[in-house]
């Protein structure tokens, strides 16, 4: 296997006797924290470095900065998020009844000893969500586990800014996922055999023999394995690396799993329902920062467009690759919020109905006024427990082949 080449990123960071961060641990986050802010009020805000801050080492750090940046990572004026849905959102929706479904399945995706009251007010506006961002976007085909992603916003950010923040991805990151046919997805898909390849030829002849395919790793790229994870502070550190990366981060960091892995599955017996078995179910307890390193080494190392010169890539054109130049330029002219505020102001708008405070549910908030903590740490997304298991049907149905798998999401 080859050796990957990482820059040292912890020196300078000292560890006690008891294994336990020094002063200069708490001096490396002090740092990080002044970066931010100076990013953010920086005009034009400095959006390199919100990049780096949340992809390096701890991501953001913290929900009241994830709030402040990732609508700058996707170019987003929270003096202008979009209305709360109306009641007629859900009238004649042709999703409504699986968005409903799902919706209603996703009770391991809030926060353990959230009232059913504040579960049921959070469940109710992710419905309207996803269906506001569908009826904005035509175009746009819903599809399981498109749920995950949407309440993974709506907990910290949310509901208007998870409105705002949903239909920019939909419209970049995600949207190879939206089409009426899964065939994207495939071809997404299929970047991961590529990727061990170039780096650990013996696993992924391994696999090949296998006839494992791509299939066990489906959930994780369609929810940003926001499915798979069962400590919602590790969703959030991938959403901080995913929103700062190129849309094809998620195969690279699920490459870096599988090759992180890579004894167990050389030492499991070369059949596919065997391995199929292993990769399906990944494991809690990854070092989450180490692969994220890995992960953006691979990127560099082995670029899409190195990957896509091979002839099973080159047969379709991925829109989320394509569009993402573009995305980015879109990204680097944003005011800080504190002009924005002003030029708000200027125009006569009531900026108290258009910013950060207006995106919160009004509901919700009389509730949270209360001085349930509890409430409070829950929907901001603290200490969240997900649902650990991968789709049922990719893991007991081993003996379909994959596009059968892929037409059921």
């Amino acid at each position: 296997m080859k050796r990957l080449k990482r820059k040292k990123q912890n020196a300078g960071v000292g560890v006690n006797e008891n294994g336990s961060a020094t002063r200069d641990q708490d001096c490396g986050r002090k740092q990080k924290l002044a970066e931010i802010h100076q990013a953010l009020i920086s005009d034009p805000v400095d959006i390199e470095t919100l990049r780096r801050a949340a992809a390096s080492k701890g991501g953001l750090l913290t929900d009241e900065l994830r709030r402040k940046v990732w609508p700058k990572l996707l170019n987003i004026n929270v003096y202008e998020l979009p209305h709360k849905p109306g009641r007629d959102v859900r009238k004649n929706h042709k999703d409504y009844n699986q968005v409903v479904l799902d919706v209603r399945r996703s009770m391991k995706r809030f926060p353990k000893g959230m009232p059913a009251t504040e579960r049921g007010v959070l469940q109710e506006q992710l419905i309207d969500i996803i269906l506001e961002v569908l009826k904005r976007n035509p175009q746009l085909h819903y599809y399981q586990g498109y749920h995950d992603v949407a309440v993974s916003l709506l907990l910290v950010v949310g509901e208007r800014m998870a409105i705002g923040m949903l239909d920019k991805l939909s419209n970049f990151h995600l949207r190879d996922f939206m089409d009426p046919t899964m065939d994207s997805t495939k071809h997404i898909l299929n970047y991961l055999m590529p990727i061990l390849e170039q780096v650990d030829a013996e696993l992924h002849d391994f696999m090949i023999r296998a006839e494992v395919g791509t299939i066990f790793a489906l959930s994780w790229l369609i929810t940003w394995f926001g499915h798979v994870l069962s400590e919602f502070k590790h969703t959030l550190r991938l959403y901080d690396f995913f929103l700062a990366s190129h849309p094809l981060m998620p195969i690279y960091l699920a490459a870096t799993i599988v090759l992180h892995r890579e004894k167990e599955v050389k030492q499991t017996e070369c059949d596919m329902a065997m391995v199929h078995h292993l990769l399906s179910r990944i494991p809690q307890d990854l070092p989450y920062e180490l692969l994220i390193g890995r992960a953006q080494d691979l990127f560099d190392q082995y670029p899409p467009s190195l990957l896509a010169k091979r002839a099973a890539l080159q047969s379709r054109k991925s829109l989320s690759i394509s569009t993402f130049k573009a995305f980015q330029l879109s990204t680097l002219h944003q005011r800080p919020d504190s002009v924005l505020q002003r030029l708000t102001k200027a125009h006569g708008s009531n900026s108290s109905g258009h910013g950060l405070e207006a995106a919160l549910p009004r509901a919700r908030g009389q509730l949270w006024g209360r001085g349930n903590k509890m409430v409070k740490m829950a929907v901001w997304g603290l200490s969240a427990t997900l649902g650990a298991a991968v789709f049922a049907v990719a893991q007991t149905a081993m003996d379909w082949g994959p596009e059968v798998l892929l037409q059921l999401f």
